[in-house]
């Protein structure tokens, strides 16, 4: 008798993913901005191991409450996702709970949004306690407003005694103390975690200088702290494959300087995930040198930038020195390369895989963070010489004081030579 063969490899979930644009904005900019979140949401589902059946990008005039756009259109998908045979669809922008709903209902599949697509490709790719406490708080803050509709049949029915609330009603409300309950307790386990990364974090500053890598997801952030550490990290082409923060020392600078990979960036990052991630996120925030990672050869690369400086300036971390790394430049021709430096002056083209540029930005980042300490003391008035130094320099401390402005620092010679008259 012939033995019957069984499929033990789960298919990919099938998704259909849509794009919602509002024709009342600036076409020209709201259309190149529409394809790159496109094209940024499917990387999001291959990421989360998506099979996307079809993708499709949907004008609007008006905001809609039920669906987010109008009811002939969300009949129109709903009829094509039954056609694909998908199993969910993924939407490229927030649904709130209500429009969730609707949209299961008249599909009869999953709706996921993009907050929740990031938030389960968070979860898969967490490796350290901190991590999985973050990404399950962030789990927990998306699920509680949504926790109605899978009761939304046990509240209709009857149940108690007069004048009590029904069973559904109350399995609602035990669930979300449950959920709020375990929110607080993850908060404090969060806490004691974030003192212990302080305690670390104080005793490593004391030793070292400091450099954490910033920059947009799928920048190349690990692959280059492996090459210039030889860290041995995960490195994928793959977006958020770094969720930890991880810290090595720079061989060949001595024992002063160490190189932190951070979460990579992204456009709409869900506000819980900036909530949680905060404390990964402030690595960069607490580093005396940032260096900024591009990826060179993506088309998108000035957005990548920008969202970055803001993601920085939401933390704090705007002001601090900071270098410019064009990574991937190996996969670009000499004229390309040269049109992005005199777009991003000053910036450093490297390759991770090919070892290009490495020797310059680690001497680069060396001289930034080495050098004699420097006391300056300014007139209250003059706190354009402070931004300077917080421009091109490493400051350690600032003092405001009623006649003046002190600010220790690490700085080259020449910004010296400019503010010598104000040294101590």
């Amino acid at each position: 008798m012939a033995a019957l063969l069984y499929e033990t490899e789960p298919a990919p979930t099938r998704a259909f993913l849509i794009g919602i644009r509002n024709d009342r904005s600036d076409v020209a900019v709201a259309e190149s901005e529409t394809e790159s979140l496109a094209k940024e949401l499917a990387g999001l589902a291959r990421t989360l191991g998506f099979e996307i059946a079809a993708q499709e990008k949907v004008h609007v005039r008006d905001h809609h409450h039920k669906f987010g756009l109008g009811t002939g259109k969300a009949d129109e998908i709903a009829e094509k996702a039954a056609d694909l045979g998908v199993d969910c669809l993924v939407f490229d922008g927030d649904l709130t709970p209500s429009q969730q709903r609707n949209w299961e209902r008249l599909t009869g599949i999953a709706a996921v949004d993009r907050q929740e697509l990031i938030i389960q490709i968070f979860a898969g790719r967490a490796q350290t306690r901190e991590a999985e406490i973050q990404v399950a708080l962030a789990q927990l803050f998306y699920s509680l407003p949504r926790l109605t509709h899978k009761y939304i049949d046990l509240s209709r029915q009857r149940g108690g005694r007069y004048g009590t609330k029904g069973s559904g009603e109350t399995k609602l409300e035990t669930d979300r103390r449950q959920v709020e309950q375990r929110i607080y307790r993850l908060k404090e386990e969060l806490a004691e975690v974030r003192k212990q990364r302080a305690v670390q974090r104080k005793k490593r500053d004391k030793e070292s200088a400091s450099c954490a890598l910033v920059g947009y997801t799928n920048s190349g952030k690990s692959s280059l702290l492996n090459a210039l550490t030889g860290a041995g990290v995960l490195a994928e082409d793959k977006l958020f494959a770094t969720l930890d923060a991880t810290t090595r020392i720079l061989p060949g600078k001595g024992p002063g300087l160490v190189i932190t990979d951070t979460v990579g960036f992204i456009r709409r990052l869900p506000h819980a995930l900036v909530d949680a991630f905060r404390s990964t996120l402030e690595e960069a925030a607490q580093a005396d040198l940032l260096v900024h990672v591009l990826d060179a050869s993506d088309p998108d690369i000035d957005r990548f930038y920008e969202t970055t400086l803001s993601v920085l300036r939401d933390l704090g971390a705007d002001k601090k020195p900071m270098l410019t790394a064009l990574n991937k430049v190996d996969r670009l021709e000499n004229d390309a390369v040269d049109s992005l430096l005199r777009r991003y002056p000053g910036s450093i083209p490297v390759s991770a895989l090919t070892g290009k540029g490495l020797d310059e930005l680690a001497r680069r980042m060396s001289a930034a963070l080495s050098g004699p300490v420097q006391r300056f003391r300014f007139p209250p008035d003059r706190s354009d010489l402070a931004a300077l130094i917080h421009r091109n320099g490493t400051v350690l401390q600032e003092t405001y004081e009623g006649t003046y402005i002190e600010v220790e620092a690490r700085v080259e010679e020449q910004v010296v030579e400019k503010l010598r008259d104000y040294l101590v």
